[in-house]
């Protein structure tokens, strides 16, 4: 068991498990406090009573989240701690006892490059109107890559973009753009009031953290017709299913309007996964393109959202690429191994020929070795 200072308050726990390396805490009632460390759960102290938990979980939250708690069993929302880290939280209730699980957010935002990102998303923050959107599980580094092409978006752009985020993440120092930054319950009510509102604050640029509701996907719609940049996130987990899950979110007898609105709106999507390295130092992503090219928008407009699959099959020039491509040159370019490509591969078979296609019988290799 690793061994801290028993925590007194929040702060010196935090910077601890920081100092430890650790990307997330959990602290339960009557359960030793764990760290999760280059993706393994540790032990760093004694089990903490109820009175504790309930201690450092009130110096993170103010009366009005503690309400919210009590109101509805859970809660999400940021924290910096004194010495500058700052977190995302979730505060939650198991057999009627406190939880917590805290994620550290580092605060170096890194590049698209540095990231290993597609160059096609350099494109996608030059572009002046349209719904863009980020999608995959739970994990798979959604909020990164939209901080990042957010911060790719301050340094190039001289822009007004605003945020709405539950709970705000990642902070940005104004550069090049003005960033005003909006947080659930804290500086609004919900996703959907927010968006709109902000149509009246002169922005060029609206991120939304999350399209949760109908109300929340017509405000973000509604922004992109009239001339504004939005980007947002959903959890699906492909490319295509983000059409059909916009277009399934409306009533049946506005679904034939919707499609012609999301075909003319919807710019790009990205579909993330993060897949171990062969040297285990880490994560990559493998990311799904589609770019709604007038022939994908026409197959949109018209109902044929599966039909999409095989242009991004063969729209590479467009900078669309599938996950089993992506996959097959993650492979080739010896950042992971045929075998754990294979795991997250869609098609197994497609994936098979890919890798012949681009390597040969040589498809094992480690990257730097």
């Amino acid at each position: 068991m690793m061994k801290i200072k028993q925590p007194l308050d929040i702060n010196d726990l935090l910077t601890q498990s920081v100092d430890l390396g650790a990307s997330d805490i959990h602290i339960t009632e009557n359960t030793k406090v764990r760290v999760r460390v280059h993706g393994e759960l540790k032990e760093i102290n004694e089990a903490l009573d109820g009175d504790q938990v309930n201690q450092l979980m009130e110096q993170m939250i103010n009366p009005v989240q503690q309400q919210i708690f009590k109101d509805q069993g859970a809660l999400d929302f940021g924290y910096s701690c004194n010495q500058g880290c700052r977190f995302r939280a979730n505060v939650y209730l198991q057999m009627g006892r406190v939880a917590m699980a805290i994620r550290h957010l580092n605060s170096r935002f890194f590049t698209l490059d540095e990231l290993q990102l597609p160059e096609v998303l350099h494109d996608l923050v030059q572009m002046k109107s349209g719904l863009v959107l980020v999608t995959g599980a739970t994990g798979s580094g959604k909020s990164t890559t939209l901080a990042t092409m957010l911060y790719e978006l301050n340094r190039k752009r001289a822009v007004h973009i605003i945020t709405v985020e539950d709970p705000i993440e990642f902070v940005y120092e104004n550069d090049k753009a003005l960033i005003h930054q909006r947080e659930l319950h804290a500086d609004v009510p919900d996703f959907a009031s927010a968006v709109r509102s902000s149509l009246r604050e002169d922005p060029d640029v609206i991120m939304v953290g999350e399209m949760r509701d109908l109300d929340t996907i017509r405000a973000a719609i509604t922004a992109a017709e009239t001339g504004h940049l939005v980007f947002s996130t959903l959890h699906t987990g492909d490319a295509v299913g983000v059409v059909e899950r916009l277009v399934g979110s409306f009533p049946g007898n506005e679904q034939d309007v919707a499609r012609s609105r999301i075909s003319m709106t919807l710019k790009a999507v990205i579909a993330q996964h993060l897949i171990p390295t062969s040297n285990q130092s880490g994560r990559i992503p493998a990311v799904e393109i589609l770019m709604v090219t007038n022939a994908v928008a026409n197959m949109i407009e018209h109902d044929k959202a599966r039909q999409i699959y095989a242009l991004m099959e063969s729209g590479r020039a467009d900078g669309m690429q599938t996950l089993d491509q992506a996959l097959a040159r993650l492979v080739k370019d010896r950042w992971i191994s045929r075998d754990v490509a294979q795991r997250y591969a869609k098609n197994k078979m497609t994936f098979e020929k890919l890798l012949t296609h681009t390597l040969g019988s040589n498809s094992n290799a480690v990257r730097g070795q």
